[in-house]
């Protein structure tokens, strides 16, 4: 725990460190709008969760931090990226992480993006599981994953009972739910489309972060690329091949793509010498 704890507080990760280790279920009471007065953004984001939920973090997520301390400054650099676009005007606020095909690492950069958002100085972060074949949020950040989206999408369930407040001051996680018989069409149901357009209505401090499906291998993926404000593609060395990443780019578009992610990316001794102190 100390060496973790140290290289965490080094990375900037420290803040409900020692809460993530064991579970916990903390209540926070519920508060009920009862005139315009209350509608103000601090109220909303006391209501919006009735519980503040903690787990044991995935080993991943650990040891990416602890044993790599330049894991932490990539996504600080993806992360002055989306707030400071190349182009200027507005930074995306609904993101959509994917990749052409699975095991690309699509999740793992989808949770350390949303730690990165959340330890900046004015942003908040949400992640939503939209991967409703094999979801993963839930089991990296150590949740109860038996509500989640589904419901809200299928039952009808309100936000408010399904967002997840972590350990983390500013980053919450709306997790998938148990797996859906018909996902495909769940997330292209106007009914998603709402929910994009209400959590990006929302706050304007606020970044949602879409773990969706690989597009090759989902439909539903490319109709959620197309209602987000951006898209990160993540591709694996050694994973998907040229034609399956051109394909990904002509169904998204290369115009909605912010950035690729070159995941697992083994550097050669001399690439290594060149960084130095920096590697």
């Amino acid at each position: 725990m100390g060496k973790i704890a140290e290289a965490l507080e080094k990375a900037g990760y420290q803040e409900g460190i020692q809460q993530n280790m064991e579970r916990c279920t903390q209540e926070v009471p519920e508060i009920k709008q009862t005139s315009a007065s209350t509608s103000d953004k601090k109220t909303a984001e006391t209501a919006e969760s009735s519980k503040v939920l903690c787990g044991r973090w995935d080993e991943r997520l650990f040891n990416a931090v602890n044993d790599d301390v330049y894991l932490p400054e990539v996504f600080k650099v993806l992360r002055s990226r989306i707030l400071h676009p190349k182009k200027g005007g507005k930074p995306p606020q609904t993101i959509m992480v994917t990749s052409a095909i699975p095991k690309e690492g699509k999740s793992f950069v989808t949770a350390n993006l949303g730690i990165s958002l959340a330890h900046g100085m004015d942003q908040h972060s949400l992640l939503v599981d939209c991967d409703l074949r094999k979801p993963s949020l839930a089991k990296i950040f150590g949740l109860d994953k038996s509500v989640g989206l589904v419901d809200h999408l299928r039952d009808h369930v309100n936000l408010s009972e399904l967002i997840s407040k972590t350990s983390m001051k500013k980053l919450s996680i709306l997790t998938s739910g148990k797996p859906a018989v018909n996902p495909a069409e769940l997330l292209s149901s106007s009914r998603m489309h709402a929910l994009v357009e209400e959590l990006s209505n929302r706050y304007e401090d606020r970044f949602i972060i879409f773990d969706s499906p690989p597009i090759l291998v989902a439909a539903e993926s490319s109709v959620l690329a197309g209602q987000v404000d951006a898209v990160i593609l993540v591709v694996r060395q050694g994973g998907a091949s040229t034609m399956d990443i051109q394909k990904v780019v002509d169904i998204i578009g290369s115009e909605r793509i912010i950035g690729i992610v070159f995941n697992d990316r083994t550097l050669t001794y001399f690439e290594k010498s060149l960084a130095g102190n920096y590697y």
